[in-house]
């Protein structure tokens, strides 16, 4: 994996979560239950602590590996896509209740990406 396919993936992902926040914090804000507005809000924070990470695992190539990307960015594809997927679907009133068991996937590879970097740093 390229230092250019981690920053850039980062700051997609970054820049995504920016939007997402505004349309959450301003367009949804009427539609979506406290609730609701809260567990979008979290996908949104995973997903921009994520795109940090990725940013300087980029900038820091020699000590990243494409399996630390893949944590990340799949972790983020499945937590938090998945996270606004099941919102959205249950404010228009059908549920994609297929999405749910998918979060955790998404959160295990968050945790092993996370394990993945506290391996690199001790060997």
């Amino acid at each position: 994996m390229t230092q250019e396919t981690f920053v850039i993936t980062g700051a997609l992902f970054g820049m995504l979560a920016i939007i997402f926040g505004a349309f959450g914090a301003h367009a949804l804000k009427k539609i979506l239950s406290e609730d609701q507005l809260k567990s979008f809000e979290t996908g949104v924070k995973y997903q921009m602590y994520h795109a940090i990470v990725l940013l300087l695992l980029g900038f820091n190539s020699e000590f990243s590996t494409s399996t630390m990307y893949w944590c990340f960015t799949l972790g983020v594809l499945l937590f938090s896509f998945s996270i606004y997927g099941l919102i959205l679907s249950d404010a228009k009133g059908k549920k994609l209740r297929f999405l749910g068991p998918i979060t955790p996937i998404g959160g295990l590879l968050f945790i092993v990406g996370w394990l993945l970097i506290i391996f690199n740093s001790i060997s």
